[in-house]
């Protein structure tokens, strides 16, 4: 077996991505919530912990995948459901979903990304993904984030602090 280099390990245990489009209303739910964590623990980040604001940009995620233990990630969803509405699915029932046979970087999504690092990373890739997927109201271009997504997505930041090591207590700032 090939030996991975020290430079391509992480001292990450927990990584937590937030996906989406900022220019898109309730699409930018994933990236407002990482800011909202920056915000939250400031300069006193617990030691392990990254927080990756994933945008659009999926393939990126599945590198920082490496050897981390457990994946706690975020995005807006359009099913038809009730705005606001939060669905906790666990990884391993999106893995294998997406097909990666002639995927273009440019319609790399989030989903792509677990089934591309689970193809890539073998036995480094994470012990545990969850993934909390907020039900949007509004995505048009320039939209604020709906009251609805912002209720949904204080719900998916309580769900995210339960898991983290030293978190604030009270899911706001330190």
């Amino acid at each position: 077996m090939t030996e991975i280099p020290a430079a391509l390990t992480t001292t990450t245990d927990t990584l937590v991505v937030g996906c989406g489009n900022l220019l898109r209303g309730d699409d930018g739910v994933g990236p407002v919530l990482i800011r909202e964590l920056w915000e939250d623990y400031g300069a006193e980040l617990p030691l392990g912990l990254e927080l990756v604001d994933g945008g659009t940009a999926g393939m990126d995620i599945a590198f920082k995948m490496r050897g981390v233990r457990q994946v706690l990630m975020i995005d807006a969803a359009a099913t038809g459901s009730a705005a606001g509405t939060v669905f906790e699915v666990p990884g391993h029932e999106l893995e294998n979903l997406p097909p990666l046979e002639g995927l273009h970087t440019h319609l790399f999504r989030w989903d792509h990304a677990l089934a591309f690092a689970h193809w890539l990373l073998g036995d480094d890739y994470p012990q545990q993904v969850t993934v909390w997927l907020v039900e949007v109201a509004d995505v048009e271009l320039g939209a604020e984030l709906s009251e609805a997504a912002r209720s949904g997505m204080a719900e998916v930041k309580q769900r995210i602090l339960a898991r983290l090591p030293d978190a604030p207590a009270d899911g706001g700032s330190r």
